[in-house]
């Protein structure tokens, strides 16, 4: 996925014209601290605005109005819509700002940012099939689509040239749904987001995208037809300058960064052993929850990159275990065989809780998480070193997007000859992070949540006083 970059002078000083022209008439009032929220409508999606009862709401777009409020110094209050609906509702007058990974609209008269990023639709099939190259291929087949979504406008588009194409309308489910019968079924066709390709693979290793349907389009925010004319000025300031001061990289990599990583047979075995092994182990998992306060899915994540679940693991470095304890560190915590799952699971959960604890308080989720689980891989002191570099070099030490890029450089002789801690291998925590963030994004989507039980029975049942803390969103 490209994000914007201001190389066509054209379509730039487009952009800024719309972004000064003045319109009169009703418009939503200018959005203040004392009297008036952001209204933003939203469609829901994986990039665009994700909640459920256990997890902060999440997603690029999400995050990215989080960021112009926190500019404004406002609230937000979100709108949710279908996408057949915004056009109507953003001509009313209902929101500020309409987010849905949205085109350039057909309305002439319906204002939008910059860019935000550039997509286009692809053809995804089962990879049993065989492939699609061609668009005179899809003669005689039937892709499906989602009802009111780009993808849909493409293949009917699609349709002028290639006549014996059957486009099917799904208006039922969402874009999982929707992959889910690819995955169980062969010769199924379906029309996807490029954007969310990477994503979707994680969950239906299956897939196999053959073949572009569409050229780059760019994605913006919708403004209305007569936005307040400050309001306007102002995102479209936010946007341009999103782009230039790494924001939009960042939020990038925190959606896109992991997902890349792990090969479809990775996944396939994942899956495998989360249907064969979990099972027996998801009640260790749930207990380490309850003391820890850290999400059952995330230490099983953590203990199948350390050990794939199996309880006897062992290194050639000499830690063992299903969460991979050195001696040390089991000795710290108490644990009197390594090789226990219950007793392995919980220390994990309570060693991670106190890695998180010596993570600055201030630093905000999920990066306080993902830089816990570097130090988790190579320590605390070699990783309290790589954040002394990072400084050094001009990167924050709290962000895991610059930390990515520092940790390796501990196994350079450039850099460990003068640190006292001497070489770490920085680029293995660096895959450690990335893989575990992968896992846990496949269990949050196939295992339900877990409620711990309530302090007071637990100190009757023997069970330590259970860790607060934010769950986080990959």
């Amino acid at each position: 996925m490209r994000s914007f970059k201001n190389t066509l002078v054209g379509l730039s000083i487009f952009w800024l014209a719309a972004c000064d022209s003045a319109w009169f008439g009703r418009a939503l009032p200018f959005p203040t601290p004392a009297q008036h929220d952001l209204v933003v409508l939203a469609t829901t999606g994986p990039l665009t605005h994700s909640e459920d009862d256990s997890d902060p709401a999440s997603g690029l777009e999400h995050d990215l109005i989080e960021a112009f409020a926190r500019e404004l110094g406002v609230g937000v209050k979100y709108l949710i819509a279908e996408p057949t609906e915004i056009a109507a509702r953003m001509a009313a007058g209902e929101a500020h700002i309409a987010i849905g990974w949205l085109s350039l609209p057909d309305d002439a008269a319906q204002r939008v940012t910059p860019p935000l990023l550039h997509s286009h639709d692809v053809l995804v099939q089962n990879t049993a099939a065989p492939p699609i190259t061609a668009t005179t291929d899809l003669d005689g087949r039937s892709v499906h689509a989602l009802s009111a979504s780009r993808q849909l406008a493409t293949l009917k588009k699609l349709q002028q040239s290639v006549p014996g194409l059957k486009v099917i309308e799904e208006k039922e489910g969402d874009i999982f749904d929707l992959l889910d019968t690819v995955d169980s079924t062969p010769s199924h066709l379906a029309a996807i987001d490029s954007s969310l390709v990477d994503i979707a693979s994680q969950f239906t290793p299956s897939l196999q995208t053959t073949l572009d349907l569409s050229a780059d389009t760019p994605i913006v925010w919708w403004l209305g037809r007569k936005p307040n004319t400050e309001l306007l000025a102002r995102v479209c300031g936010f946007v341009e300058q999103a782009q230039l001061d790494g924001t939009m990289a960042r939020l990038e990599d925190r959606y896109y960064g992991h997902v890349r990583r792990l090969k479809q047979p990775d996944i396939i075995k994942f899956l495998g052993r989360t249907e064969s092994m979990l099972p027996k182990l998801r009640h260790h998992f749930q207990a380490g929850q309850s003391i820890a306060g850290i999400d059952w899915r995330l230490l099983a994540a953590v203990a199948y990159q350390e050990s794939q679940w199996e309880a006897e693991a062992t290194s050639p470095t000499g830690v063992r275990g299903i969460m991979m304890l050195t001696e040390e560190t089991a000795d710290r915590l108490g644990v009197s065989n390594r090789l226990d799952p219950r007793e392995s699971i919980l220390a994990g959960a309570r060693y991670l809780t106190l890695l998180k604890d010596q993570v600055t308080p201030q630093i905000a989720e999920p990066d306080r998480t993902w830089l816990a689980l570097a130090a988790y891989n190579i320590g605390p002191g070699h990783f309290n070193v790589a954040r002394n570099l990072a400084r050094q070099l001009g990167a924050d030490p709290g962000i895991w997007f610059d930390m990515k890029r520092i940790l390796p450089l501990l196994a350079q002789p450039k850099y460990y000859r003068r640190l006292k801690s001497g070489r770490a291998r920085g680029g293995e925590a660096v895959i450690l992070v990335e893989n575990i963030r992968s896992y846990y994004d496949i269990l949050v989507r196939n295992e339900e949540s877990f409620q711990p039980i309530s302090p007071r029975l637990g100190r009757m049942i023997g069970l330590p006083t259970p860790r607060s803390g934010p769950r986080i969103r990959p």
